[in-house]
């Protein structure tokens, strides 16, 4: 058996961002902070946006459930945003398309749970009714109370330009504080929409709407009946679910009537049509959150070598003993994986899982932004004479695909075999303690060509 040559990392080309830390935590213990996740659907879920960024920026724990892996899930619209930039207060708002999908999307669940199409329509029509909408003056100088309440229930920005409509701004989420310090739209009755367009009675009729059919599972304000199940198994804050069910202000942009530029004749009428765009302020009736998915290793990690996470089931946290024992139940290779992925993390290493290239792990340098992965790794539990039920029994013809494979991504193949004591029971395996215990056997597989050898041979 040769020894293994190490091959450095391959560094990405484009890097647009600096390393922060390997850990979510502190050596000082300054600004330690135990950070909260809960299983749902046997996943572990994190939700709190600070905790997200936490818990990704450092150490690059987990993926978002709506993004490649850095959860930055947005609806925004680059083009949009360029377009009217300098026009809005672009800090506050998202930019994204087909707001009529969502509308849509809202009726059908609306359909589907027994209203007819008249309340459905009703409901909409009075959600999605336009409001007031905040916006800069000309030298960049944000417009005061004062003005806001000058502008007619309709108001819009209009813009001249040829583009496809139906775009929509949003109101950023994560940035909804700071906007309330700069341009508030909700509480305040000078700069509130919904105090501005409607009366109070109105206002306190969208309100109690709005109590009547929320449903966080969905990502939209209806009732569901699907509230009362998950009540039992999930935990949230009382600040992510005022957040979640605040209203998230769109802005739509339509279409204009057209006109025609002076001195044209009628046969050039119809190409010469100006199309004005505006832009107004909506409510968004189908709501989608990111949130941020640990795999049960890299939770499993957070809570026992790091201790800065607490994962809850209901409304009960679970002790590390409970999540060994339900993790191992449902992932029953858990306790092997595991391992391994501890022990790398141990060396400097970030594992992620390995699923698209057939393996359990990819060992990445730093962390995905950085360097493409280096390994594939498959790991194994076995006794002392490197005996046992192997997870996967690889034949010759499964091992060169598989090492084909991994070389054709420029990453090389690594076999981790986890070294179990003879003498160690089963009790012993049932804490996590008993990685005190195992011993670590690494071996790289790589393809022997013989016209290589030759060559090498025939140079001594």
């Amino acid at each position: 058996m040769a020894e293994a040559v190490f091959r450095p990392p391959r560094r990405k080309r484009r890097v647009f961002e600096s390393y922060d830390s390997p850990f979510p935590v502190d050596v000082g213990g300054k600004d330690f902070r135990i950070c909260q996740a809960e299983i749902i659907n046997n996943n572990v879920i994190v939700r709190n946006p600070e905790d997200i960024e936490r818990l990704y920026n450092k150490g690059y724990f987990g993926k978002g459930i709506l993004s490649r892996s850095r959860p930055v899930y947005s609806i925004s619209d680059p083009l949009l945003v360029t377009k009217w930039q300098g026009k809005l207060t672009s800090h506050l708002f998202y930019l994204f398309t087909r707001y009529q999908c969502r509308v849509q999307w809202a009726k059908s669940i609306l359909q589907q749970q027994g209203f007819d199409d008249c309340s459905v329509t009703k409901i909409l029509e009075n959600y999605t009714k336009p409001l007031e909408l905040p916006f800069l003056e000309e030298d960049g100088a944000e417009q005061t109370g004062n003005s806001c309440n000058r502008m007619g229930p309709n108001t819009e920005l209009s813009r001249k330009s040829s583009t496809d409509t139906g775009n929509v701004v949003v109101l950023s989420p994560e940035n909804q504080k700071e906007g309330y310090k700069k341009v508030c739209l909700e509480g305040d009755p000078a700069f509130d929409p919904v105090a501005v367009c409607g009366s109070k009675e109105q206002e306190q009729g969208d309100l109690k709407e709005i109590a009547e059919v929320s449903c966080q599972k969905h990502g939209f304000h209806m009732h569901c009946s699907c509230k009362a199940k998950e009540s039992t198994e999930q935990r949230s804050c009382e600040m992510i679910k005022s957040k979640e069910c605040a209203p998230e202000y769109v802005l739509v942009q339509e279409e204009e009537g057209g006109s025609l530029c002076p001195g044209d004749d009628s046969a050039h009428a119809q190409e010469n049509l100006v199309k004005k765009e505006k832009l107004v302020c909506r409510r968004n009736p189908f709501r989608i959150f990111e949130y941020l998915q640990l795999s049960l290793e890299e939770a499993f990690f957070l809570v026992y070598a790091l201790g800065c996470l607490s994962i809850y089931y209901g409304e009960e946290p679970l002790t590390i003993l409970k999540l060994w024992e339900v993790f191992s139940e449902v992932k029953p290779n858990f306790k092997t994986t595991y391992m391994a992925y501890h022990y790398f993390r141990s060396k400097g290493w970030v594992p992620k899982v390995g699923l698209k290239y057939g393996t359990d792990l990819l060992l990445y340098r730093k962390g995905p932004p950085f360097y493409h992965a280096s390994y594939s790794v498959i790991a194994e539990l076995v006794d002392d004479n490197f005996e046992g039920s192997l997870r996967r029994p690889l034949s010759w013809k499964s091992l060169s695909g598989l090492n084909r494979t991994t070389v054709n991504a420029s990453k090389e193949l690594m076999l981790c075999y986890l070294i179990r004591p003879s003498d160690m029971t089963e009790k012993e395996m049932s804490t996590p303690e008993c990685m005190k215990r195992i011993k670590v056997q690494e071996l790289i597989v790589t393809r022997w060509v013989s016209s290589r050898e030759r060559s090498e041979q025939d140079e001594l």
